[in-house]
């Protein structure tokens, strides 16, 4: 099998904590051939969906990770699966790409399915399933979110495509910082914000559930610091085991579905106490921290899901 993998440069990834990493592991150790660019090397070219990078070998050796070839410019076409797993920002370059990878024959699986990574950004994707989520409003107008937090008290304002906790903001029902906030986020772009109503059981953790082809195989749970809201492992917060509950398997028993049949092939959702509050598509992480906790390979897991795929 030819695997092409489209990430952001590999030189300064921890190894020990990447999900493309292990994945491009797992698929060595079955035998396939890497290949490895980032995004800027990608190209429309006469028709020829392009990339130009490097043969990839890669080792769990901390500093000495990976060994790339000579440089060169291949066609994605002659490729049996392609990775989109760049991380966000969800902006116009990143769009963009989708559209390229969508123009590859139906002989190269691009994972995931980029015309539905496209059109399910992870927190617009959730609010088809409004019993199972916060109440939620995306709006740009501030009015409007006023209203919202006039209705529900205490409550997470974040950009629409962040990613990463940045732009996090949890405000109380008196905070006086409302207005100002919006002024800075709507200075710096024109896209919407969303308001989620605040879940108190944040403090005991955001749990992220692996989904591989709609079916959860496991999940470990991220701890805020203390005196912080975000849970996010790059920002502080601590990964720690955690068994799926009832709830969560009926959250992934309406899900999985939709995300099975639209070829979304490793995704990681986020819950927080009974509430599903994002589906992450684009560059979903913790399958390393999942393998530590519990024991699941599931880079193996998903790789079997594509097989079976391929055949």
């Amino acid at each position: 099998m030819r695997v092409a993998i489209q990430m952001d440069p590999i030189g300064s990834i921890d190894i020990n904590a990447d999900s493309t990493f292990r994945l491009a592991e797992e698929a060595q150790t079955r035998g396939a051939e890497l290949f490895y660019y980032t995004p800027d090397a990608l190209a429309l070219d006469e028709g020829r969906v392009t990339a130009r990078g490097h043969a990839l070998t890669v080792r769990r050796e901390i500093g000495n990770h990976a060994d790339l070839g000579p440089e060169e410019t291949v066609n994605l076409a002659d490729f049996d699966v392609v990775w989109l797993r760049q991380d966000p920002p969800f902006d116009m370059g990143y769009i963009t790409s989708t559209h390229i990878l969508e123009r590859l024959p139906a002989s190269t699986l691009v994972v995931n399915d980029p015309f539905w990574v496209r059109n399910y950004p992870e927190k617009l994707l959730v609010l088809g399933f409004p019993d199972l989520t916060p109440p939620t409003t995306i709006a740009r107008d501030l009015k409007t979110i006023q209203a919202f937090r006039d209705r529900h008290g205490d409550m997470i304002l974040k950009p629409l495509y962040g990613n990463g906790g940045a732009g996090v903001f949890r405000l109380v029902h008196e905070d006086r910082n409302l207005v100002s906030l919006h002024e800075l986020f709507t200075s710096m772009n024109r896209e919407p914000l969303i308001a989620q109503k605040f879940v108190p059981d944040v403090s005991n953790g955001d749990k992220r559930v692996i989904l591989v082809d709609g079916e959860p195989i496991g999940a470990i749970n991220r701890v805020p610091a203390a005196g912080e809201t975000r849970s996010n492992l790059h920002v502080g917060g601590r990964a720690e085991k955690v068994e799926l509950s009832a709830r969560d398997h009926e959250i992934c028993a309406a899900i999985g579905p939709l995300l099975r049949e639209k070829g979304q092939v490793f995704v990681g959702i986020d819950v927080i106490g009974s509430y599903l509050t994002e589906i992450n598509l684009t560059s979903p992480t913790g399958i390393q921290e999942l393998e530590r906790f519990d024991g699941i390979n599931a880079a193996g897991a998903i790789w079997d899901a594509i097989e079976a795929r391929k055949t």
